[in-house]
């Protein structure tokens, strides 16, 4: 290692940058959103840095020659698009012991800049020694998808009680254990999802610290995750962070494999929801079984298909959650409705043509016969139908006797976002044909004049684009 990351205290003098053109502008971007004071040498005489006022407030343009500027105070100096005189400067800067980057040149550098993460309180540099900036960004942007957007916000908050903790508690490795808890526990969660007032009013009803760190039981919690609708790649970064910190895995049956590799290898994994012909071990039982686990102290995670609010039962969930006192979490995903529309580019919403839509379930006839179609014929209404494959025939016949058009635009949406993907399109009167071309579910229905711009015959064999143009011309 060349060079030893270090943090630059820039409330300690200033910076001068020294250079030209966009060389020079990038570099005094990165050191005025970092909040330095700068003095800029242009040395073309472009003074026009596009600065927000308040920047500009903390930046003096100093003209004449730069190799002649007084330095005294100054804590680091910066070359960018400078030629000769970056080399020159660097010369000088080492002879008075100041740190010097000259852009691109690791000889002349005493330090050199790493790609940063920032998050307020908390940030991370990546250095390549200078060797490759390319690959500090793509590291930088892996980083950047696992932080918590709120991270440094949790470290303010912490910084907050650090100093009223450590009185409280003597022992070092008591007062680490305590934060453990709290970063890791209901607190640091509440102040993750945006609840700082939450937070605080559970950390200070904290009556003894020191028996909340020696505490041998943790803090349980649990968080209901959407997982999407299959991709793995669809799943939000708060998800995937969830999966990674669970103790236990509470997940449905159809959430695919490739979403499940995504859970820590240590982490237990019970699998509880239903398929059809094969029942769950039921609403009630997994309930109490999450209940349990967080009382447990654990972390528990329900991962759902789609979205926990979206015909998943999340609703019942989280009631049985509250009752219980458990601190719990909601992350959302992706719902099936919206990714079957993406995956097959059905806009459910389309101007002057489609300005509404309907999300409903028919998982059984019954549901479908339930259902007032009533409601559902107007002609500039998109509907949604989830887990309606089965029930395709009551579908067809629900809204075919309130009034929907036979030749209504339909398509039947399987596995949707996953990598064996398919679709059938054609008309409400073939509704019953097409669900069984879906060859096996999870599947989607979607019904309206939107249908007619799919491109989900892109999945589609010769033979199967044939047969649903001459259903939809029929």
């Amino acid at each position: 290692m060349r060079f030893l990351p270090m943090f630059l205290d820039l409330k300690a003098g200033p910076v001068v940058l020294i250079g030209m053109g966009e060389f020079l502008r990038a570099k005094l971007r990165v050191l005025a959103s970092a909040g330095a004071r700068i003095r800029v040498h242009a040395i073309d005489g472009n003074h026009h840095l596009g600065l927000s006022a308040e920047d500009a407030a903390r930046i003096e343009i100093l003209t004449g020659d730069p190799l002649a500027a007084d330095l005294s105070g100054v804590i680091a100096v910066v070359c960018a698009g400078a030629g000769d005189i970056g080399v020159a400067m660097s010369v000088r800067a080492k002879a008075l012991g100041l740190p010097v980057n000259v852009m691109d040149d690791l000889d002349h550098s005493s330090f050199i800049f790493p790609a940063i993460v920032d998050r307020g309180d908390v940030v991370v540099a990546i250095g390549t020694g200078g060797t490759s900036p390319v690959v500090a960004r793509r590291v930088r942007e892996k980083i950047e998808a696992l932080l918590p957007a709120r991270i440094g916000e949790l470290a303010e908050f912490i910084g907050g009680f650090r100093k009223s903790i450590n009185e409280r508690i003597a022992e070092f490795p008591l007062r680490r254990r305590f934060w453990e808890r709290v970063i890791d526990g209901p607190i640091g969660a509440a102040v993750l999802a945006g609840r700082k007032s939450e937070a605080d009013v559970a950390l200070k009803a904290i009556a003894d610290p020191s028996e909340f760190a020696r505490a041998d039981k943790p803090e349980g919690s649990v968080a209901l995750v959407g997982a999407g609708p299959g991709d793995p790649d669809l799943l939000t970064i708060k998800a995937l962070r969830a999966l990674q910190d669970a103790d236990i895995v509470f997940h449905d049956e159809q959430v695919s494999g490739e979403i499940l590799d995504r859970i820590r290898r240590d982490t237990t994994r019970v699998a509880v929801g239903r398929r059809v012909g094969r029942p769950g071990i039921g609403q009630d039982a997994i309930n109490q079984r999450m209940i349990e686990a967080a009382q447990a102290g654990q972390r528990v995670v329900r991962l759902k298909g789609g979205d926990p609010f979206v015909f998943g039962r999340g609703g019942e969930e989280i009631e049985a959650l509250r009752a219980a006192g458990v601190a719990y979490s909601i992350i959302p995903g992706i719902t099936a409705g919206l990714g079957g529309a993406a995956d097959f580019e059905v806009p459910l919403t389309y101007r002057h043509e489609a300005t509404r839509i309907t999300f409903l379930t028919a998982h059984k006839a019954r549901d479908a016969e339930a259902a007032d179609w009533s409601t559902l014929t107007d002609t500039k209404m998109t509907i949604v139908v989830y887990m309606g494959v089965s029930a395709a025939p009551a579908v067809r016949t629900g809204l075919l006797a309130a009034g929907r058009s036979p030749e209504t635009p339909v398509g039947v949406f399987a596995r949707v976002t996953r990598p064996d993907a398919q679709g059938a399109i054609g008309t409400l009167r073939d509704l019953p044909e097409l669900a069984r071309r879906a060859d096996g579910g999870p599947a989607i229905l979607i019904i309206g004049d939107v249908v007619r711009h799919t491109g989900s015959l892109r999945r589609q064999t010769p033979n199967q684009i044939i047969s649903d143009l001459l259903d939809a011309a029929e």
